[in-house]
């Protein structure tokens, strides 16, 4: 018996030293859930917030979120009700947290907002990008911070800086804005009516935001230039603009790349009334409504740091945009892999690939680069553009070392015999956008100036017959496609080859293998 109780309790100790050790490795948000609420939680209420959605409580939820502060950190706690506020200021180690019923309500009141700091770099890039302060929820040079819990932001009184919304200057534009911090936390939130954006983070490193929903009137989220940024698990509908969007801005008055980045597991949408995504209803918008179906996931414009080592997979466009990858400020668009992304009703075109010079920033800067590109993995039903994916570098800065594999594409077509002639202007320094050429000469995928380019297990459907091309290649070198599975349409082309070096034809029936050394202008 003795040695029975004495095992018990060495076992006892035991695995309370293995719970204590344990428990050093738990993130912060776990102690910060309602069953582990402690001394280190501070409730708003006590601090004399209302939550009646009448009384601005701007004022004692920024008291609580000092007194936290002080005391070394801890969670400042949202009982359920509505809090309606101007500006919230964060601070280092501190963690909000929503819980299920809580509304954090933007005021409409141009003087309940802190004012746009100064920014001398504003002139490179969009106002909203270039302030923080007069976010509604804003923090700069701080650690240790999170959102969490179940409740929703909601950004009534926000601008979304569109100059015919006719809103007074001096309201809040973004929901969630941070400068220059790190080891951040957002989750299982959502943010409704975000203004100009749900979440704009610049400079942010260790970076977390998982299973948010973002329903929103402009950008869901931006990603400055942040290193080290896990985004899983969210849904995020922005008709009106990009879903989520990495940038790498001269914000922060130098060049800083956006890289080692993760998107996994979310769906973007472009086409569901906002709103009727928080609340699980999808209302599609009127056909007679002017809508841009946005929507996407987006690299760039603003592209003056460039981006490396990001990865995109498994993720669902719906009723959107497609993929975007664009450099055009100078910055490097590099060692990037997207795969398994399934997309439906696209309104244009699937993959848009793109070196511009725009070149917004100093003086000085010359075009970046655009390489080592994987894709694979996609499906595609119903994109109703006409225009072809692109791939398209300018004179002098060709698109490297892009492989794209596995691709199941139902694309609308209708093209016709005398689109296949059209020779499409360069736009070398226009904003970059997948419908900035017009009418391409090819239905499946245009690409000039490039080299090092490799397709392979590509299947392209059209509903309508299309006259065109299924590829159009100019001032390209270096490229391969096999395991093609492409109609053909009468005597149609399969491929139009201009100024084109050391092209490939594999396994690709009832196409004949080809190999050109060299060509001016070709079709076959």
């Amino acid at each position: 018996m003795k040695k029975f109780l004495f095992y018990t309790l060495f076992l006892c100790l035991l695995i309370s030293f293995h719970a204590k050790s344990y428990s050093r490795d738990l993130p912060p948000w776990f102690y910060s859930s309602p069953a582990h609420l402690s001394e280190s939680t501070f409730n708003v209420k006590d601090y004399g917030a209302k939550a009646d959605g009448k009384t601005n409580d701007a004022a004692a939820i920024n008291k609580a979120i000092e007194t936290a502060a002080k005391a070394g950190g801890g969670t400042v706690f949202f009982p359920a009700g509505t809090y309606l506020s101007g500006s919230i200021r964060l601070q280092s180690n501190i963690t909000l947290y929503l819980s299920s019923g809580t509304v954090l309500q933007a005021i409409y009141d141009t003087t309940a907002y802190d004012k746009p700091e100064l920014n001398e770099w504003d002139q490179y890039q969009d106002y909203g990008h270039s302030h923080w302060h007069n976010g509604f929820i804003w923090g700069e040079q701080l650690e240790n911070i999170g959102i969490i819990g179940s409740g929703l932001i909601y950004g009534k009184g926000l601008t979304r800086n569109i100059p015919h919304d006719h809103l007074p200057k001096g309201l809040g534009d973004k929901s969630i804005a941070l400068k220059n911090c790190h080891n951040v936390l957002f989750r299982d939130f959502s943010i409704w009516h975000g203004g100009h954006f749900g979440i704009l983070v610049t400079g942010v490193d260790n970076l977390t935001i998982d299973n948010l929903t973002i329903d929103t009137n402009r950008d869901g989220m931006d990603i400055d230039c942040c290193h080290n940024v896990r985004i899983t698990n969210c849904n995020v509908n922005s008709p009106w603009d990009d879903g989520i969007c990495l940038k790498s801005s001269f914000a922060l008055g130098y060049k800083r790349a956006t890289k080692d980045v993760v998107i996994s597991n979310c769906i973007v949408s472009g086409d569901y009334q906002e709103g009727t995504v928080i609340d699980g209803t999808y209302k599609l918008f009127d056909s007679t409504f002017r809508v841009g179906h946005t929507g996407r996931i987006k690299f760039g414009t603003e592209s003056n740091g460039g981006f490396k080592n990001v990865t995109i997979t498994n993720c669902v466009f719906d009723r959107c945009q497609g993929l975007a990858l664009e450099t055009v400020d100078g910055g490097d668009l590099e060692d990037v892999t997207i795969s398994n992304i399934t997309m439906r009703d696209i309104y244009n075109m699937p993959i848009f690939l793109r070196i511009g010079s725009r070149l917004r920033g100093p003086k000085g800067i010359k075009p970046g680069a655009l390489h080592r590109v994987n894709i694979s993995n996609i499906v595609v039903h119903n994109s109703a553009s006409k225009a072809a994916s692109t791939i398209s570098g300018i004179p002098g800065s060709d698109i490297e070392d892009v492989n794209i594999s596995n691709l199941q594409f139902f694309v609308e077509g209708g093209g016709t015999k005398d689109e296949s002639n059209i020779e499409p202007a360069e736009k070398e320094n226009a904003y970059p956008e997948p419908t900035m050429f017009g009418t391409l000469p090819s239905y499946g995928f245009y690409i000039r100036h490039a080299k090092g380019i490799t397709f392979s297990d590509i299947k392209i459907r059209t509903t309508k017959k299309d006259y065109r091309p299924a590829f159009a290649l100019n001032d390209v070198n270096d490229v391969v496609f096999r395991f093609l599975n492409i109609r053909k349409v009468e005597n149609m082309p399969l491929f139009q080859l201009k100024k084109t070096l050391n092209f490939s034809l594999f396994q690709s029936p009832p196409y004949t293998d080809k190999k050109i050394s060299s060509t001016p202008n070709e079709q076959f």
